[in-house]
C-alpha cells in the first residue's frame, strides 16, 4: 500500500489542526469498524468559511485527507465548500490506496456534518440544503461503516 508524497506530507504537517473557540459550527462523523474520528470546526462571516480546523483521531490517512479537506474549503462560500467531494480530496492528495477511500469519504461528511450545525445554529433546518447526513452504523454506509 503507497501513499503518494502529497499524503505523506499532510500526515507529517497537517494544516489546520486545532479547535476554533470561535466556530460557528462543529460537525463530527466517525467510522466504527476503522475506529477513525473527525472532528471539523468553521467559522463563518458573510457566508464564507474564513477559518477551518480540525482533530482527528485516527490513521495517516484520515489526518492526510481531514488536512487536505480543510484546505480546500478554507475562503470557500459554504455553497462551494459544500460541493466538495471526496474524490476531489482524493484527487488533491494524488490518491488513495482502495482501503483508505472511507477516509476521503470521512472528510466530506465532516465538513457537513460542520455546515449543518451552523445552519442549525442559525435556526435554519439544514436538511433542505446539506441534504441528510447518514449514520456511519448502517450497514450500507458508502463510508464502508
Amino acid at each position: 500500500m503507497a501513499y503518494s508524497e502529497k499524503v505523506m506530507e499532510h500526515f507529517a504537517n497537517p494544516r489546520n489542526v486545532g479547535e476554533l473557540p470561535d466556530a460557528n459550527g462543529v460537525g463530527e462523523v466517525g467510522n466504527p469498524k476503522c475506529g477513525d474520528i473527525m472532528r471539523m470546526y468553521i467559522r463563518v462571516e458573510d457566508n464564507v468559511i474564513r477559518d477551518v480546523s480540525f482533530k482527528t483521531f485516527g490513521c495517516g490517512a484520515a489526518i492526510a485527507t481531514s488536512s487536505m479537506a480543510t484546505e480546500l474549503i478554507k475562503g470557500k462560500t459554504i455553497d462551494e465548500a459544500l460541493q466538495l467531494t471526496n474524490r476531489a480530496v482524493m484527487e488533491a492528495l494524488d490518491g488513495l490506496p482502495p482501503v483508505k477511500v472511507h477516509c476521503s469519504v470521512l472528510a466530506e461528511q465532516a465538513i457537513k456534518a460542520a455546515v449543518s450545525d451552523y445552519y442549525r445554529r442559525l435556526g435554519i433546518d439544514p436538511v433542505p440544503i446539506v441534504g441528510e447526513l447518514h449514520d456511519c452504523e448502517e450497514e450500507a454506509c458508502a463510508c464502508g461503516g
